[in-house]
């Protein structure tokens, strides 16, 4: 965590990059540029399928919301009469052959974000063949693959993509891994289909999406209430996601006084983890809550949120995907 802190610091707080970060990120944007090249060039090969993908992504690491939009766009689609479903490489997970997801997944085999993803009742595949993984959506039914946080993924052919943008920290210093926070440059938005922003403020050619919260829910049995319940109570906060400041900020601004905990992003959480020595409840993400409901106490609460968005962003995705059904 030490280094990550340090990192971040250069990537998001201006305080300068460590010496060796330098080299590597040319090495790296080297690399990214070559590969890029050749499956342009058709060196390497994509595989597209006999349906539309849509791939929803970022340009830098950590979290930007990828997994609440993902849901967002299923609901989305259905409501429009598609059948969507969505293949994942399975980070956290040890699955490596490709595998539809079953009624029970286990996080720890298929990872976090995907066992979130079927909880709402999507088709999800996961395997490191991500093509073959989504074939598996495709023969059981599906007429649309989302491929989520697959914008570098290029084997996977795609007809539309979508990068969501954190609108709060945006793209730090610009710089690629690990002078900076870029998996891509950002001259990539140039050939993306649509962008969303997080948070903070759309900029012109970006579609606004918010995170909101309701109730909160018990891991132990279900039970309901409201967030403001909490309102002027110290918790603790647990979040092992790409930015967990986000969450404790979001608690905050409920009037929470938060006693945070982040952990690496796809953290596999053990007991012990969450053993602070007090009686005090306990806030988590819902992407963490898949992994603590085993061995949760009853004063344990997840902290569910949906992705709001402008109608436009769903009509032009819509279109998109109706036009790219016509081709196939």
């Amino acid at each position: 965590m030490a280094l990550i802190d340090t990192l971040e610091s250069a990537w998001y707080r201006g305080a300068p990059s460590p010496w060796w970060t330098a080299p590597l990120a040319l090495l790296y944007g080297a690399v990214t540029r070559t590969r890029g090249l050749l499956f342009r060039r058709g060196v390497l090969r994509s595989v597209r399928l006999a349906a539309p993908v849509v791939v929803i992504g970022n340009l830098s690491v950590g979290g930007t919301g990828k997994t609440p939009l993902t849901i967002a766009v299923v609901e989305a689609l259905r409501e429009r009469g598609h059948r969507p479903g969505v293949v994942s490489r399975g980070h956290g997970g040890t699955q490596r052959e490709p595998l539809l997801l079953g009624a029970a997944p286990d996080p720890a085999r298929v990872g976090d974000e995907p066992c979130l993803i079927h909880a709402s009742g999507v088709p999800v595949a996961v395997g490191r063949d991500r093509p073959a993984a989504a074939q598996l959506l495709l023969d059981a039914g599906c007429d649309v693959v989302l491929a989520d946080d697959g914008l570098q993924h290029y084997r996977l052919a795609r007809d539309v993509e979508i990068c969501v943008i954190d609108g709060v920290r945006r793209f730090g210093n610009r710089r690629l891994l690990p002078a900076g926070p870029l998996r891509e440059p950002v001259s990539r938005l140039q050939r993306v289909d649509l962008r969303v922003c997080n948070g903070g403020t759309a900029e012109p050619g970006e579609y606004p999406m918010q995170l909101h919260g309701g109730d909160v829910v018990a891991l132990a049995d279900g039970r309901r209430q409201p967030l403001a319940a909490f309102r002027g109570q110290r918790v603790h906060a647990v979040a092992a996601i790409g930015n967990p400041q986000r969450f404790f900020d979001s608690l905050r601004d409920a009037g929470i006084e938060v006693i945070g905990h982040a952990f690496a992003d796809h953290h596999a959480f053990v007991p012990g983890d969450l053993a602070f020595g007090d009686q005090l409840p306990l806030l988590m993400t819902d992407k963490d809550a898949v992994k603590c409901a085993g061995f949760a106490r009853p004063d344990w609460f997840r902290v569910p949120v949906r992705a709001q968005l402008p109608l436009a962003f769903f009509d032009a995705l819509t279109a998109r995907v109706e036009a790219a059904l016509r081709r196939h």
